[in-house]
């Protein structure tokens, strides 16, 4: 498959999520997509990732707690919230020995999303993850095309719906991407063909998503792995207080009018009004 296909794909099956049926709060539209990193480790070192220089993303082995989780779901399940979490962040997430426990309890809140790399996955892990209501398993395979069979024989051994995983072809050369979107993660990525740095350049990414780390920090999106701006911490405050904050609403507008002149945004070359127009337009009826 060719990779431009799987990015295609991918970003169509996101739009569903994101793009579709947005929840309101006190008149304001609430996020659609919540990327977790629920463990700051992961078990490989890909060149096109910040996890590949130990001075920008070491592994810390820092992981979320329940008591956080469950604050999360329990917030957004009052305010309605019908968006997805998407669990990977600056980490491998099946590695935090928590992964069904988190996928259950979040799942009462919204569609449970797992981006993983599949080297620790087993057949009864996926079938608990099933069990416990994960909505998707995306698998990202980085070694070549035999692993289809793998992952096929693990998917059938769990005895799951084939359409609850989806396999992502990631292994391709520096030429092609490596078969990612590549970005340069906020200026810590130099490698493969790299988009232009740009301060004027308008990004939706505010408008319809945030990453929350394992400690409850707060920030823009995933693109911020070298967490420079803090936009609040989950475990001091209302996740709604935080989406509605004065520095989040900064950046939102500035992004909304095409200015990145913020840091992190600076230094950044995402393209990132793929996803979130909808929302996009509702925030700029707002600000007027």
């Amino acid at each position: 498959m060719d990779p431009k296909t799987t990015i295609t794909k991918n970003i169509n099956r996101r739009k569903l999520i994101v793009d579709k049926d947005i929840k309101f709060y006190k008149n304001i539209p609430l996020p659609s997509w919540i990327e977790l990193s629920l463990i700051d480790v992961c078990n490989r070192s890909c060149s096109f990732c910040p996890k590949s220089d130990d001075k920008v993303a070491p592994n810390t082995y820092q992981k979320m707690s329940r008591l956080l989780i469950d604050k999360l779901a329990d917030e957004l399940k009052k305010v309605k919230f019908n968006g997805a979490f998407a669990l990977c962040g600056y980490g491998e997430p099946l590695l935090h020995n928590d992964i069904i426990y988190i996928t259950k309890k979040l799942s009462t809140a919204g569609k449970v999303e797992i981006v993983t790399n599949g080297d620790v996955l087993k057949a009864k892990t996926l079938a608990d993850l099933y069990k416990a209501n994960v909505s998707r398993v995306l698998i990202s395979m980085y070694d070549g095309e035999h692993q289809i069979d793998k992952f096929r024989s693990i998917i059938k051994a769990s005895k799951v719906p084939e359409d609850l995983v989806i396999l992502r072809d990631r292994w391709y050369s520096k030429d092609n991407n490596f078969g990612v979107k590549l970005t340069n993660r906020t200026g810590t990525i130099k490698i493969g063909n790299q988009a232009p740095t740009t301060l004027h350049k308008t990004c939706y990414y505010p408008s319809y998503q945030f990453l929350i780390d394992w400690n409850g920090d707060v920030f823009l999106c995933p693109q911020d792995w070298q967490r420079r701006v803090t936009m609040g911490n989950m475990m001091q405050e209302n996740i709604f207080d935080i989406w509605t904050s004065k520095i989040i609403s900064r950046y939102r507008k500035n992004l909304l009018n095409g200015k990145r002149n913020l840091n992190p945004c600076n230094s950044c070359n995402a393209q990132g009004t793929l996803l979130g127009v909808s929302h996009a337009k509702i925030w700029k009826e707002i600000y007027k």
